[in-house]
């Protein structure tokens, strides 16, 4: 979630698995950059939210792993920012996960919002890797199924994958916290808004039906949102072949969202770029998405690049539009193959 006045973010949101936040197959990385006074303060965040006044002799008792984790992440408004793993994102000479947590250090006011993340593992490795860096983790068991390498875009396995994800999310809605959802993460702080859904897009065109990217999203703990999610998982069974995103883009074009009656916040490219639709004015950036990518190795590479533009345009204190971002030729890539 980004938001106030130095916060912009690098995200990759494709659908791998990292993202969301995510780590999986799923690419989702975000890198956190800074935005612009003049940016709009689409999320409800600020960064004052993300210092919870917990007590630390306080004793807590706990129904379940997962409640300890969402508690030890989240700020007192129960907000927390989730990205989702697996051993695919955190092996390697530099990892996705590394290079999305060089985003928190690399942003303005950003570092402290690793205190608020919440690291999703699929597997062992990735599990034993967040508890390694120190973060907040939480091991997903998956009974019978293997999340642990990397699954390519729209194999069955990634199909597999990104429904179980939209389970688990709807699991910490139903548990009554507030959060940003990212396939690996942005800025974010809840605080009250009357936006029950605000969801990045991969080509913003204005309208009441984007074609929405379930990569990065923010979403508000509600009867309405836990029941969107709920709608959303119980197509699962009926769209064989689809990914999770095909199904949640067929509910809205049905009519859910009306039907809901959500509040619902489309976010527009030129703020929340992507590499489908690259913003065209860099000074208002908030968070960079790699989506329109086949593999992790391309959105890693095309990533690393994107946070070198960032850290150069940064330094050389640009503010000229006419400043552009490097070419994505690694994704465009990945789709020949």
């Amino acid at each position: 979630m980004i938001n106030n006045t130095k916060n912009k973010v690098i995200i990759d949101h494709s659908h791998h698995i990292i993202y969301i936040i995510l780590l999986f197959g799923l690419l989702i990385i975000s890198i956190f950059l800074t935005s612009p006074s003049n940016t709009p303060s689409f999320f409800p965040l600020q960064l004052s939210l993300f210092n919870p006044s917990k007590q630390i002799n306080e004793r807590v008792y706990y129904k379940d792993d997962l409640e300890r984790a969402l508690m030890g992440a989240s700020t007192e408004n129960k907000a927390v920012i989730i990205t989702i793993v697996n051993k695919a994102y955190v092996e390697g000479d530099k990892a996705m996960l590394d290079l999305f947590l060089d985003g928190f250090w690399h942003g303005e006011g950003t570092r402290e919002l690793v205190n608020h993340l919440l690291i999703v593992a699929m597997d062992q490795t990735s599990y034993e890797r967040c508890k390694f860096l120190h973060l907040h983790c939480y091991k997903l068991e998956t009974d019978g199924v293997d999340f642990g390498g990397e699954k390519l875009f729209m194999s069955q396995d990634f199909i597999k994958m990104m429904w179980r994800r939209t389970l688990f999310l709807s699991d910490v809605l139903k548990r009554g916290y507030n959060f940003i959802f990212t396939e690996s993460i942005s800025k974010l702080v809840l605080k009250p808004n009357h936006r029950d859904l605000q969801i990045s897009t991969d080509k913003f065109n204005g309208s009441q039906e984007n074609p929405i990217n379930t990569g990065f999203y923010m979403i508000k703990s509600n009867t309405k949102t836990i029941a969107l999610l709920d709608a959303w998982y119980a197509g699962k069974d009926k769209a064989i072949g689809w990914k999770e995103q095909d199904v949640l883009i067929k509910l809205m074009k049905d009519g859910m969202f009306k039907h809901l009656e959500l509040s619902v916040k489309f976010l527009d490219t030129l703020y929340f770029s992507g590499f489908c639709d690259d913003s065209k004015d860099v000074n208002v950036v908030a968070t960079v998405h790699a989506n329109c990518c086949r593999s992790i190795s391309a959105k890693l590479a095309d990533l690393i690049v994107v946070l070198h533009d960032w850290i150069r345009f940064k330094s050389a204190n640009q503010t000229s539009t006419l400043y552009g971002w490097t070419q994505h030729v690694n994704c465009w890539d990945s789709w020949k193959n």
